[in-house]
């Protein structure tokens, strides 16, 4: 049965990165069997521009059709300026949550080669395995009521929400706890519940869910506290849960464990395991067209595709060891290298990828 992929450029480096893994996909269409149709649409700032919203009616309809999706990223200091409903990022918070893609799993693997280049000491972060589970649909980036507004004294204030139902905490419960039964076992629900009673409510319903996962290990941890723990002994951590402001702050902290926030890759899912892939990074609109972007997180990012959405796990093994490959022959781009290592560019980077699929 052949599979259909949706790709979503974006702005800033988006297409740069994206046109690597495609180069990627269309290898393995060639060479080792994958079955798969690609179409293009647009998303973000390049869809105002274009089409006049961050998310036209014609890109959800393919979104809604596809198999995956695999998207660049989104924004830009072009359109900070503009009305908020159309800001390319109301494009991405829209399509997830029109898809459901509730799930969001993002990875943080140090690949030996680059344990130099992490902002901590290798001793601290060689080895580095872990997964940051990340509630997306929810929580304070969704709920209502928010806006801007002036007070009876006069002053601006702004304000936003922070909701939580049984219903959201469970199924991403579910997802977390899913996710350590096939890892090591171990999960990190991580909260404010000291302070926020949508943390009190998120403790519970992880509480109520362990019994019927025996075997995976059930700790809970505070943000701040968490957030000092990533950086102390980060390897103690195997899967982490947390909501979605929560996530999207550790997640990026997580990035510079391993060396480089163009590294990681992540995927949203919905309940049936179709999702939305991306690096982590943002469109870093100061280097777009200059050769100079890290394409490995979009490449990783399409592994991930491959083994969640495609069930295609031997195609998705093929690109992760590709990638290491080339890192273990000493390539590497702008924001891995290490002092007086040669450099590549983003073109350079695919095509290595590329050539070391067929070698692993």
């Amino acid at each position: 049965m052949s599979h259909r992929i949706l790709i979503l450029p974006g702005d800033g480096i988006g297409p740069e990165i994206v046109a690597e893994a495609e180069k990627v996909v269309t290898a393995l269409q060639a060479d080792f069997g994958l079955d798969a149709e690609v179409e293009h649409a647009r998303l973000g700032g390049q869809a105002v521009d274009a089409e006049g919203a961050p998310l036209p009616e014609s890109t959800l309809a393919r979104a809604r059709e596809a198999d995956a999706i695999l998207l660049g990223a989104v924004g830009g200091p072009k359109w900070e300026a503009i009305d908020r409903p159309l800001r390319p990022e109301r494009g991405l918070l829209a399509i997830r949550a029109e898809l459901g893609l509730f799930a969001n799993l993002r990875p943080a693997l140090l690949f030996p080669e680059l344990a130099g280049a992490s902002a901590l000491r290798p001793e601290v972060v060689a080895g580095l395995d872990m997964l940051i589970v990340r509630e997306l649909t929810g929580g304070i980036y969704f709920g209502e009521p928010r806006g801007l507004r002036i007070r009876e004294d006069g002053v601006r204030e702004g304000f936003n929400t922070l909701r939580y139902g049984e219903d959201e905490i469970e199924r991403i419960g579910r997802a977390a706890f899913t996710a350590a039964q096939r890892r090591n076992g171990r999960l990190c629900s991580v909260d404010k519940a000291n302070v926020l009673e949508s943390s009190e409510l998120w403790r519970e319903v992880m509480e109520r869910l362990a019994p019927e996962y025996p075997d995976v290990s059930l700790s809970h941890m505070y943000v701040d506290n968490a957030a000092m723990q990533l950086v102390r002994a980060p390897k103690q951590f195997d899967v982490i849960v947390t909501g979605n402001l929560f996530g999207d702050i550790l997640s990026d902290c997580a990035a510079m464990l391993t060396g480089s926030i163009g590294m990681l890759p992540s995927a949203s899912l919905d309940e049936t395991g179709k999702g939305l892939y991306e690096p982590v990074h943002g469109s870093a609109p100061d280097i777009a067209g200059r050769d100079a972007a890290n394409p490995l997180a979009t490449i990783l990012s399409l592994a991930m595709l491959l083994r969640y959405s495609l069930d295609e796990g031997a195609l998705a093994d093929r690109v992760e060891a590709a990638v290491g490959r080339v890192l273990g022959q000493g390539l590497r781009t702008p924001d891995i290298a290490g002092e007086g290592e040669p450099v590549v560019g983003t073109t350079a980077m695919g095509d290595a990828v590329v050539a070391a699929l067929g070698a692993v």
